[in-house]
């Protein structure tokens, strides 16, 4: 007959509860949510068509869009209790290119609060004490560099198009928002620049309340209205504005009006 000591009946006993142990189901690990945010671009509803010679603003100008490009940052979600996230931390500034479908989805924050969200906001652009010459050393954000003597730091916005003018010929035109001047006695010449503007401008966008889950992803669409930023709720004129404005602080203080309507969120 066989005969185990206490010892060897000690190591026996012990790899039985190891095997237990070892070969329960193991509990899943829940993954953090995340949060996405798509960029869309429309207008009046429609998606953007580029190169296209096909809209009309409420100047009666009609245009095209051939790019539009954009910083957006200091993104904020407002649960409905109340509270106020911000998801996503120290990379918060994101850039947005029509061209590199790539920058069209944010992905912004994980291991977000759960719950129902009222409603977003954000900067437009990059607040002033932020936005520093020099912080983006490669393409394409470094090629938003606002010029050094108008201001420095970097473009809020480049909307590049083309309109008609009075006489029917096709202009081009530089939409483009950032750091305004001001001249001594409106000269518009670099050397009579007294001082700078921040045009950068918080947007509470219209829209959906929309959930996030305890895990999983959730998307948001962010949507663009190319129109708003010609229609409301000042009427932009190419026509009065001509083709290039960044050293007209009027002009772009207009655009930074009609931009605060320019988006809303979709859930869908």
């Amino acid at each position: 007959m066989l005969k185990c000591t206490y010892r060897q009946i000690l190591v026996l006993i012990s790899c039985l509860i190891l095997m237990l142990f070892s070969c329960k189901e193991k509990d899943p690990v829940k993954e953090p949510n995340k949060l996405r945010i798509t960029f869309k671009h429309q207008v009046d509803g429609e998606v953007l068509k580029t190169n296209e010679l096909i809209y009309q603003n409420a100047a009666g100008n009609p245009y095209e869009i051939k790019e539009v490009m954009y910083f957006i940052s200091d993104l904020t979600l407002y649960h409905a209790d109340g509270t106020t996230v911000k998801p996503a931390g120290w990379n918060d500034i994101h850039y947005v290119d029509t061209n590199i479908p790539s920058t069209l989805d944010w992905w912004c924050g994980s291991d977000i609060q759960p719950g129902l969200y009222n409603s977003i906001s954000f900067t437009f652009g990059i607040v002033s004490e932020r936005n520093k010459s020099f912080m983006y050393v490669n393409p394409p954000e470094v090629n938003m560099s606002w010029p050094e003597v108008l201001g420095g730091g970097y473009h809020y916005l480049m909307m590049n198009g083309f309109w008609k003018d009075t006489l029917g010929i096709r202009m081009p035109f530089n939409f483009h928002l950032g750091i305004g001047q001001i001249y001594e006695n409106n000269s518009g010449e670099v050397a009579d620049i007294t001082g700078f503007i921040d045009n950068s401008f918080t947007v509470n966008p219209d829209g959906e309340m929309f959930g996030v889950s305890d895990e999983g992803t959730t998307t948001i669409n962010l949507i663009m209205n190319i129109n708003s930023w010609f229609d409301t709720p000042v009427v932009y004129n190419h026509n009065t504005w001509g083709g290039a404005i960044m050293q007209n602080q009027e002009a772009m203080h207009l655009g930074c009006l009609n931009g605060s309507d320019a988006f809303y969120v979709s859930n869908l």
